[in-house]
């Protein structure tokens, strides 16, 4: 589906990796796609400037693992200097939903917007199984706020799905799973979870559920009937 999806969509093509396991299996899938294909791909992360030690050194490993350059893209200084001054201290981000978006604006979305300026069409590792904000996730969107194809090919997968693609392929996944993580943000926002929690109770626990998105996978999406519709964009679903 990746491969047919690809095909038909001119111009570059960027990849997020943000260290989930699901990113991993991602890599995967486009490792295997034909060079004229990979070639177009981009494949970066939203450095936030707040990473675990442990994805620093991760992210090393995926680049050597897949023989490819993961791009950071993050906030300008001044940027980061004025929300600093804003929200003061680290924890401030658990005070309200406002500071936390805030924040996640300024070092995830406003980021990205640099990592998808110029590109046709992104790909995510994104799963409808992973939170109830994620529940009617399809393998193909339109992004109305960067104005391109959103595509996911993952969407449908389950958690066996997932383990079973990666220890195959044995590909590397970020060392804190093994501490019981189960999804991998900042370390103020992100903590190990307990058993018999959903697989993101580890991402801002303070929130809602139905809160628990960062902004960049909030856009707006537009019917299936409209997206065939935009340039360059067949019927491949």
């Amino acid at each position: 589906m990746l491969e047919k999806i690809l095909e038909k969509i001119s111009g570059p093509i960027a990849a997020a990796f943000s260290y989930q396991a699901e990113d991993a299996a991602v890599l995967g899938l486009l490792s295997e796609l034909a060079p004229n294909l990979r070639d177009r791909i981009e494949t970066f992360t939203l450095d936030t400037g707040k990473f675990f030690p442990e994805t620093e050194e991760y992210h090393g490993q995926v680049q050597d693992f897949f023989g490819l350059t993961i791009r950071k893209y993050q906030a300008g200084a001044a940027d980061l200097r004025e929300l600093e001054q804003t929200l003061g201290e680290e924890t401030a981000v658990r005070k309200s939903l406002e500071n936390r978006r805030l924040c996640c604006k300024v070092r995830k979305v406003i980021p990205l917007s640099s990592a998808l300026r110029g590109k046709s069409a992104w790909i995510t590792g994104l799963r409808s199984a992973q939170s109830v904000t994620r529940a009617n996730l399809q393998p193909l969107e339109w992004d109305e706020t960067n104005g391109l194809i959103k595509i996911n090919p993952l969407a449908d997968w389950s958690d066996s799905d997932l383990e079973a693609y990666l220890n195959e392929r044995k590909i590397p996944v970020h060392p804190l799973y093994r501490r019981g993580f189960k999804s991998i943000g900042c370390r103020p926002c992100t903590r190990a979870v307990e058993p018999g929690e959903d697989l993101r109770a580890g991402r801002w626990w303070w929130e809602n559920p139905d809160c628990k998105e960062c902004g960049l996978h909030r856009a707006r999406q537009r019917e299936a009937g409209k997206l065939k519709r935009d340039p360059g964009v067949l019927r491949v679903l």
